[in-house]
C-alpha cells in the first residue's frame, strides 16, 4: 500500500552495505553524479571521513582505511571513477555472494534416531561377530537410548531399543536384555514433570 508522504524501507532500493545506513549510500550515488574528477575525488574523501565515524571500533585495526574505501568502490559497484588510495580490486571477493551449500537431504526411516545412528546400522550388518562388534553394538544402544530419552522427554522403553536394533540391522543384531547393561546415567527412571511437581507439593 503507497501512502502519500509516507517512505517505508520495503519500498525503498535495498540497501548494498546497511551498516553504514542510507544517508552514506545516497551521498555514494551522489558523488557519482558529479561532473569533475576531482569534485568526485573531495566528495569521496568527505564520504569516508563520515563512513569512519560510524564504525570508530575498528580504527585498531591495521588495515581500517583500506576497508573503508574498499567498501565505498563496494557500494559504488566499482563505478565512482575517482583516485583510489588503494588497490581495490580485492574488494571484488568481498562484494561476490557465496554460492548457495547444499543441504544434505537424505531420508531415513525415523528422525529421532538421526542419520549417523543409520550409518552405525549399516555398518553393524556387515561386521563379522566379536570383540569389535559387540563394543560398537553397545555404543550404538546406549546412543538410541540416550536419542529416545531426548525425543520422548524421558520416556524411555528397553524392548523398544533391541527391537529397533534388530529392525534396522535386518535381524544381524539381537540384544539379551536379560544380560546387556545399558551405561548407568542411561538407566535412571525419568520421573515425568507433572508427576515431580506433585512430589514437590506433597512434601
Amino acid at each position: 500500500m503507497n501512502i502519500e508522504g509516507l517512505d517505508y524501507n520495503t519500498q525503498r532500493e535495498k540497501l548494498v552495505m546497511p551498516e553504514y545506513g542510507r544517508e552514506v549510500q545516497k551521498m555514494v550515488k551522489h558523488a557519482m553524479t558529479l561532473p569533475t574528477k576531482q569534485e568526485r575525488q573531495n566528495c569521496a574523501k568527505a564520504i569516508i571521513k563520515v563512513m569512519g565515524q560510524m564504525v570508530p571500533k575498528n580504527r585498531e585495526s591495521i588495515d581500517y582505511e583500506r576497508k573503508l574505501w574498499d567498501h565505498l568502490a563496494i557500494m559504488s559497484d566499482f563505478k565512482l571513477d575517482i583516485e583510489y588510495p588503494f588497490d581495490v580490486s580485492s574488494a571484488l571477493k568481498i562484494a561476490a555472494k557465496p554460492e548457495p551449500m547444499e543441504y544434505p537431504m537424505q531420508q531415513i526411516p525415523v528422525r529421532h534416531y538421526g542419520k549417523m545412528l543409520f550409518e552405525l546400522f549399516e555398518k553393524l550388518k556387515n561386521m563379522p561377530e566379536g570383540r569389535e562388534r559387540d563394543e560398537l553394538t553397545k555404543l550404538t544402544a546406549n546412543q538410541m537410548k540416550h536419542n529416545l530419552m531426548q525425543w520422548s522427554h524421558g520416556s524411555i522403553d528397553d524392548e523398544k531399543i533391541a527391537s529397533d536394533l534388530a529392525r534396522f540391522t535386518d535381524g544381524v543384531i539381537q540384544l539379551d536384555l536379560a544380560t546387556f547393561k545399558f551405561d548407568n546415567h542411561y538407566t535412571t527412571k525419568q520421573i515425568p514433570q507433572g508427576q515431580q511437581a506433585k512430589k514437590r507439593r506433597k512434601k
